[in-house]
């Protein structure tokens, strides 16, 4: 049996793995600590957590692996960069430094391998998806040996910790990371806004003092950022609006101009890495060989990452010719906002879609994931997110979901642990 056949074998029909409810709500307790947020966490977060883990195979891993680095060898391209830097506004032109903190690269997992969905420069679920995989239990001993993929908790929160402190030196070399601001727009109304007080307390729990803040709530006084009275030395930020564009976000936007606090993941980042657009570009082969890109990461490029192209007036009629087999995104968008399928959509939403910045990119169904819910089989759709930092991967997770996109709304998905077959 092939690695492939024992994963996909062992997503149809292992149910000896779930969550350990009790162990599950012992952990987020201690990681809310005394924020009095766990208690609310229950009611309104009833589907954020699947039951069963998904299982992925090293190989799968190893080739996800290749896509990120290929990546990297294009984005470190100076006429890459000089093309993605003309499509966002001036302040993402240039780098201050940072590398930026929980990247989220997005597959789904076929029978030619994992396919990159998207990549995301503020992705959510990290440390969530650190509690509920230690809250794994096994039916039975064999089972428990059988897969792989446990992670030592403790030993991870720290290494994201250290990765934040790495973050300040990058811009500020020799500074003592004294005060983080978490940043997010309405955060106590955000649906991952639970997530931003474990990582509150997170900071609290290293000596990094940390406030959650909306970004009207910052100011700057003299020659420092400050929010709810403290002294910001970094900004974590959480914020959609990716390059600061709003009014709220005026005050950010001057800040990380002078550069008088350190902001990850930022503008630039994003700019590089996750405007949608890029896809049209790590898509295209011929684009990256003139943009003189190696031959290794353009077949890896060409294989993983799905057609993409730039909506336009020109290309309508072919693309909604075609739309049946195409995933229609706005460039600058994030989460499933504002995404269609092209099956379904109506000519109004076309018309839209039209007027607005879109990408076009060829359809890629998601693997799928049996899971028992009140004693039936349900199939639930899956996607595999790598949380990576300066090109590595420090945590795979995934997302169950049934319909269009991931909703956190459906029984039997939500985030979800990955476990690793062993090799064959």
């Amino acid at each position: 049996m092939t690695a492939e056949t024992l994963v996909d074998a062992l997503n149809r029909s292992c149910h000896c793995i779930s969550v350990d409810q009790g162990a599950l709500q012992q952990t987020l307790e201690a990681g809310f600590g005394a924020s009095g947020t766990f208690s609310r966490f229950q009611q309104t977060h009833p589907h954020l957590f699947a039951d069963s883990p998904v299982f992925v195979s090293r190989e799968q891993i190893e080739q996800m692996k290749a896509v990120i680095t290929a990546i990297n060898h294009v984005v470190g391209l100076e006429r890459y960069r000089e093309m993605v830097l003309q499509w966002v506004p001036g302040l993402a032109a240039t780098s201050p430094g940072p590398k930026g903190v929980f990247f989220g690269y997005d597959f789904h997992l076929t029978n030619d391998g994992p396919k990159l969905i998207e990549v995301n420069t503020n992705a959510g679920g990290a440390l969530l998806l650190l509690h509920v995989a230690s809250a794994q239990k096994a039916c039975c001993s064999e089972v428990e040996n059988f897969v792989t993929g446990r992670l030592d908790a403790a030993d991870l929160e720290l290494e994201f910790v250290d990765m934040f402190r790495k973050e300040l030196h990058a811009q500020i070399p020799g500074n003592t990371l004294r005060c983080v601001g978490i940043v997010d727009e309405n955060p106590t109304e955000q649906y991952l806004g639970p997530e931003l007080v474990l990582f509150q307390e997170m900071f609290l729990r290293h000596g990094i003092d940390a406030v959650i803040a909306g970004p009207e709530q910052f100011e700057i006084r003299g020659s420092r950022l400050h929010a709810q009275g403290k002294d910001i030395d970094l900004v974590y930020n959480r914020l959609t609006d990716f390059y600061l564009q709003t009014e709220s976000c005026s005050t950010l936007s001057d800040a990380y101009k002078s550069g008088i606090a350190v902001f990850t993941p930022n503008p630039h980042t994003h700019a590089i890495f996750a405007n949608k657009r890029n896809l049209t570009i790590l898509s295209d082969a011929t684009c990256l060989r003139e943009l003189g890109a190696n031959s290794q990461s353009i077949r890896i490029l060409e294989s993983s990452v799905p057609k993409t192209r730039l909506v336009t007036r020109d290309n309508a009629d072919d693309l909604w010719t075609r739309r049946r087999q195409l995933f229609f995104k706005p460039n600058w968008g994030y989460g499933s906002r504002g995404t269609y399928k092209g099956a379904k959509l109506t000519k109004k939403t076309w018309a839209s879609i039209l007027a607005a910045d879109y990408i076009a990119q060829e359809l890629v169904l998601p693997s799928e994931r049996l899971v028992v819910i009140d004693g039936s089989q349900r199939s639930m759709k899956l996607d595999v997110r790598c949380y990576v930092y300066d090109g590595e991967i420090q945590l795979l997770g995934a997302r169950m979901y049934r319909g269009q996109t991931t909703n956190f709304r459906t029984d039997g998905g939500g985030l979800a642990a990955v476990f690793t077959a062993p090799e064959i």
